[in-house]
């Protein structure tokens, strides 16, 4: 008699396995200066990639899943994000279809990397769920999802997946865990990156200390860019901002949230308190340069 638990067991593996056969071929390592990564054909020449992952110089190449190694170039990279673009020439691979969908806690995910071009598989669980967040380095991801599946350092990169298959993003080493980088911002960010290269941020011309004011929370200047957008508009060291577009300042970080893409060459209202009286200053946002 058949044991009716082996069945599923095996209806299951092998419904697994076919998910992970009809994402591989879109799957890649990524050599560049000392670094092993993983990555996907996002569009027909673009690969993503894990930022952190990816050497800052030297040549960089791509092994895909039929063995062939493909020179690589940089589109772009977004190190708020973790996300960078490889262009390369190869038209003939279909690219992964990405899914903008949040899993559910507890539900099954199995990411798919490469090992020197060999596909890898690793199950796991989703671990975590949430809403969007800021990265340390202030990128803005659509939403908080971590695994619990183990992931070598060459991996990073590789494609997360639900048990149906669908692509939820890519998956990268946090700190003590591994995040999902999600479908949501990959399409934000990759998009941005293919057309200028770069993700343009805001720039104040500025070092902000916080500090606590008997009303509220303020952001006292400690340094001002002379050929910065807040020396043009007149805000000096030792000023406190104390306003934002009419509206209070709840802190540094909340500020500096404010000057994403879209921020770049708009006119705010900066209220400051200067000498204890307050000041209204209009702003007009610059662009920070590339480190």
């Amino acid at each position: 008699m058949t044991d009716p638990s082996a069945a599923i067991l095996s209806s299951f593996s092998s419904a697994l396995a076919e998910v992970v056969a009809r994402t591989k071929p879109a799957i890649v390592s990524v050599h560049s200066h000392r670094l092993r990564a993983s990555g996907f054909i996002w569009k027909p020449g673009l690969i993503v990639t894990a930022d952190e992952a990816l050497a800052d110089e030297g040549e960089v190449s791509v092994k895909l899943a039929d063995g062939t190694t493909r020179p690589a170039s940089i589109a772009g990279r977004d190190h708020t994000t973790d996300i960078a673009l490889l262009r390369f020439d190869a038209q003939n691979i279909s690219p992964v279809a990405l899914a903008s969908v949040v899993p559910d806690l507890g539900s099954l995910s199995v990411v798919v990397a490469a090992e020197h071009g060999v596909p890898t598989a690793a199950l796991g669980t989703v671990s975590l769920v949430g809403g969007r967040w800021r990265s340390l380095r202030g990128g803005e991801i659509d939403a908080r999802i971590e695994l619990g599946v183990r992931l070598r350092p060459s991996h990073e990169g590789g494609l997360a997946l639900t048990a149906s298959g669908e692509a939820i993003g890519m998956a990268v080493q946090g700190v003590r865990r591994v995040l999902v980088i999600p479908s949501a911002t990959i399409g934000r960010v990759a998009g941005r990156l293919e057309t200028h290269g770069r993700i343009a941020r805001g720039y104040l011309g500025v070092g902000l200390q916080p500090v606590k004011l008997d009303d509220g929370i303020g952001a006292m200047v400690m340094s001002v860019d002379r050929s910065g957008p807040s020396a043009a508009a007149g805000i000096r060291q030792g000023d406190i901002i104390i306003g934002w577009n009419d509206e209070k300042l709840s802190g540094v970080r909340s500020l500096l949230s404010a000057l994403g893409p879209d921020s770049v060459g708009s006119v705010v209202d900066v209220t400051i308190r200067r000498g204890g009286e307050p000041v209204r200053i209009k702003l007009t946002i610059g662009e920070r340069a590339d480190a």
